[in-house]
């Protein structure tokens, strides 16, 4: 018996020298408990690893007979056991790694887990290194929330063993893998070749690609055939696309790229495919206050003038009608291939009411419409949808003078006028009033007023030259100043009022130009 036990304390006695603190061993898992595990670390030796000596999630996915590499941390335990630590094992090998890496210039992988001044925290096997804002990425990036937990490659730039530094970049590592691409695609890039590229950045004056390592410039003017604003309108940042190298310059490291190339330019044969009189359908693009561009296909547009809209309203405002990708029919008027213009036109799809006219109306024919607007010189008469007749301020009254068109008539009143003019090509009608009856002064007035006979009548207007009077039947006299008994220095309007009484003597009348000459010097009013 005595034999056996020194047996086995020899045993014990060639593990524990066999065991070295501080070292890093392989043992076998042999019980999971809710506190740690036990461990199997040699023959007939047993250690422990406390809860928090394992590492993440690791208690729950170990089971009993999985190899594990442990450190030991004190060979004397209280409870019996050598005391073992996961953590401390994995730590030392980071560190033999990292400081490895530093040494050979070798990527490690980390997880970025968090944001600290300066820069930002990688954990790379337990190990929690420093990542520098100037390291982060290739271009400085304002807004770093999108990298916390993803886990990339670094490059080891400083390491500290003893003060537990170790400071790392991942922005060499994509340097590098920059310059291999770079020159890779330098090799391969030719002018009129078809590549894929990546869209890196937006301006308002075209788009980044990154084809590799080299970034080349697609100006909005080669985006589309048609008309863009702004290169947003095509693409967003990270869209894979495939242009075409227009220029190419391997010293300067330039690439010049197009995207509507990758098609013949429609304008070529916009001619025979839109030919002048063809109807055609097409989508609002852009508004504007002198009319409406209408994209017939891609990269073809053409505009509907604001006179070309209605053949009513000529001064009307497009944006109330239309909007941007509304559905339109309009008909070719015009194509221009060279200044890449098309003219469309959507009232020449509904009959001229113009040329209806011309065979509607002629002159001296009466008709009805209605009082629709006044001018100075004269009024607008309604006769139907998109046909207006002027009525000139001399077209009113044969004997009256009217000083405005609403002095006599009035706005939605209903009037019979005779037809004067009709000129469709002009879009024209004049209309008259007064030819409804009889010219007066060829006979009436004539016959009426006589040179000498005294008439009386009312003060219509007074002016610097004389003073109207105002006649039966509207018919007016004119009594110039050199015809009215007054002294020199006395005023006109001091001596009449529009409205007074006087009595006059006829002492011409003169037909062709229609007026009455009267003079007051002999007579007493």
């Amino acid at each position: 018996m005595e034999q056996q036990v020194n047996e086995l304390e020899k045993l014990y006695a060639d593990t524990f020298r066999r065991l070295k603190e501080r070292a890093i061993i392989r043992g076998n898992v042999l019980q999971i408990k809710p506190d740690g595990i036990i461990v199997d670390v040699g023959t007939k030796c047993e250690g422990f690893i406390p809860l928090g000596e394992l590492l993440e999630n690791e208690h729950d996915h170990l089971k009993p007979g999985d190899d594990i590499e442990v450190f030991v941390e004190n060979l004397h335990d209280v409870n019996g056991f050598v005391k073992l630590s996961r953590q401390k094992a994995e730590g030392i090998k980071t560190w033999d790694m990292l400081e490895d890496a530093f040494n050979k210039g070798l990527p490690v992988k980390g997880k970025i887990t968090g944001k600290v001044k300066g820069g930002m925290t990688v954990t790379i096997g337990g190990i929690s290194a420093f990542l520098p804002g100037s390291h982060i990425d290739i271009k400085a990036t304002k807004n770093t929330d999108h990298l916390l937990g993803k886990s990339c490659a670094f490059k080891v730039i400083n390491i500290n063993h003893k003060g537990s530094n170790v400071i790392v970049s991942r922005r060499a590592l994509m340097e590098e893998e920059r310059s291999k691409l770079r020159e890779q695609t330098l090799g391969t890039l030719q002018e009129g070749a078809i590549v894929t590229g990546t869209v890196k950045n937006l301006t308002d004056y075209g788009a980044f690609i990154d084809l590799g390592g080299i970034d080349g410039l697609l100006h909005i003017s080669d985006m589309s055939w048609g008309r863009i604003s702004h290169p947003g309108e095509l693409f967003s940042i990270g869209d894979s696309i495939e242009v075409v190298i227009l220029s190419f310059n391997p010293e300067a490291g330039k690439v010049t790229l197009g995207y509507k190339q990758k098609r013949p330019d429609p304008w070529i044969s916009v001619e025979e495919r839109y030919p002048a009189g063809t109807k055609v359908m097409g989508k609002v693009i852009t508004t504007t206050d002198y009319g409406i561009f209408i994209e017939l296909e891609e990269g073809v547009e053409g505009l509907i003038h604001v006179s070309e809209i209605d053949w009513v309203e000529k001064s009307l405002k497009p944006s109330k009608y239309f909007s941007v990708g509304d559905k339109v029919e309009a008909v070719i008027l015009k194509v221009n291939r060279e200044d890449k213009k098309i003219s469309l036109s959507i009232k020449q799809l509904k009959p001229n009411p113009w040329e209806l006219a011309k065979n509607k109306y002629t002159v001296g024919q009466r008709i009805t419409g209605k009082v629709k607007s006044f001018a100075d010189f004269g009024a607008f008469i309604a006769l139907e949808e998109g046909i207006d007749a002027l009525l000139h301020i001399s077209d009113i009254s044969w004997v009256k003078r009217v000083k405005h068109p609403s002095d006599v008539l009035k706005k939605g009143q209903q009037i019979e006028v005779a037809v004067l003019t009709v000129e469709p090509e002009k879009e024209r009608i004049s209309v008259g009033l007064k030819e409804l009856t009889p010219d007066p002064w060829l006979q009436a007035i004539p016959d009426k007023y006589k040179l000498g006979d005294t008439v009386s009548g009312k003060v219509s207007t007074v002016v610097e030259f004389g003073i109207f009077v105002e006649l039966e039947d509207g018919v007016e006299g004119l009594v110039h100043r050199s015809e009215i008994e007054k002294r020199p220095d006395e005023k006109m309007e001091d001596l009449f009022k529009t409205g007074d009484e006087v009595t006059a003597r006829i002492i011409n009348v003169n037909t062709a130009e229609r007026k009455i000459d009267l003079s007051m010097k002999t007579v007493i009013g």
